[in-house]
């Protein structure tokens, strides 16, 4: 008979932790895996209790083993390491995660924050976060009181893009002070790191970092907050689209067929947990030769519009694929900054948003 994630847990409820509580209750078993008859998980336990719970870990090795169905079964025993309860005053804010986010029955607003609208992808490599950074300038200059998250924690590129590097301030230890930077107000993870430093977590500590920047950041009073996300349908946009009150998510796309097999997966997973799509956004759309004036659509043409009609979503705009979007990128001063062609685009869709009442 094969084994069950439930009759495993439904054993090892017997067994107790020193306060009385099971194992199971105490929601300290981690990454359950059955592999035909063999078992895998970890306790993780605070780190006052961990160098006492070995007893534990082999009593519950022992009683999974001893379950029909099962050949062997391997236990590790682990905790991390708890916040300081006391931080120095002034001390820069700890993103050391302890703990696990659980889901959340009502999603939270973020106090002062009107709106939050994701800017997703289905895969990399399409320009959402060079489209994110340039709509919020757009909505700057538009007068528009605008914010920008950077919760792509793997490969933070806003620091980049909008020509920040200083550290943000924390005044407790916890509550973040944001920069600012051609009037949008801004938060990424990758303030906190050296720039060529890598960021190895697990996804607890992705979703608990990004908690504490929707939480313990100070955004102020904004019409709307933009969350730049990592591209796919992972633990950080899940961790959004559960704990957070997003108003709807804009999906960005080259217009190439393999981008939109991805751009599907993404709208899926809003559909999944309850939030509103705006709108598709077509990055890459043509280029214009800056010398003949000639237009090639290098990686097509209308792939995104055509699907926004066929999934019966809004389609917000075209974004051309541009030498100018680039360089100001790199150079920390978005394209929208300025009244060239290439920034009148990200003009037209804000222009559009606000129209819509969306921002």
């Amino acid at each position: 008979m094969a084994i069950t994630e439930e009759a495993v847990k439904q054993a090892l409820a017997m067994l107790k932790l020193p306060d009385g509580r099971d194992i199971v209750s105490a929601d300290v078993i981690r990454a359950l895996s059955i592999d035909g008859g063999s078992v895998r998980f970890v306790l993780e336990v605070p780190p006052k209790l961990g160098p006492h719970l070995e007893p534990v870990r082999k009593a519950a090795e022992k009683i999974v083993e001893d379950l029909d169905g099962v050949d062997n079964a391997r236990v590790l025993l682990t905790a991390h390491s708890e916040l300081p309860k006391t931080p120095p005053k002034k001390a820069p804010p700890d993103l050391r995660i302890g703990g696990h986010p659980h889901p959340a029955a009502n999603r939270a607003p973020i106090a002062g924050v009107k709106r939050i609208i994701a800017i997703a992808s289905g895969k990399g490599g399409v320009g959402k976060s060079t489209v994110s950074s340039n709509l919020a300038v757009a909505l700057a200059r538009a007068g528009v009181r605008v914010g920008l998250l950077d919760a792509d924690i793997y490969g933070p590129s806003q620091p980049r893009m909008m020509g920040v590097s200083a550290r943000p301030a924390s005044p407790d230890g916890k509550t973040i002070i944001p920069l600012k930077s051609h009037g949008v107000t801004m938060m990424s993870i990758g303030l906190m790191l050296e720039e060529d430093q890598a960021v190895v977590w697990r996804g607890p500590m992705l979703m608990g970092a990004l908690q504490q920047m929707l939480g313990q950041v100070q955004w102020g009073v904004l019409d709307v907050l933009l969350v730049d996300l990592p591209p796919g349908t992972g633990d950080v946009q899940l961790t959004l689209s559960q704990k957070a009150e997003v108003t709807g998510a804009i999906v960005v796309s080259t217009p190439q067929d393999i981008a939109l097999l991805d751009v599907r997966k993404a709208l899926d997973m809003f559909a999944k947990t309850g939030v509103p799509i705006i709108g598709m956004i077509e990055n890459m759309s043509t280029f214009c030769c800056p010398k003949c004036g000639h237009e090639e659509p290098l990686f097509g043409h209308g792939g995104a519009r055509a699907e926004a009609a066929r999934l019966g979503i809004g389609f917000l705009g075209e974004i051309p694929l541009s030498l100018d979007i680039r360089v100001a990128g790199d150079s920390g001063k978005p394209i929208a900054l300025t009244d060239r062609p290439p920034g009148q685009a990200y003009a037209v869709i804000t222009q559009d948003l606000i129209a819509k009442g969306l921002v």
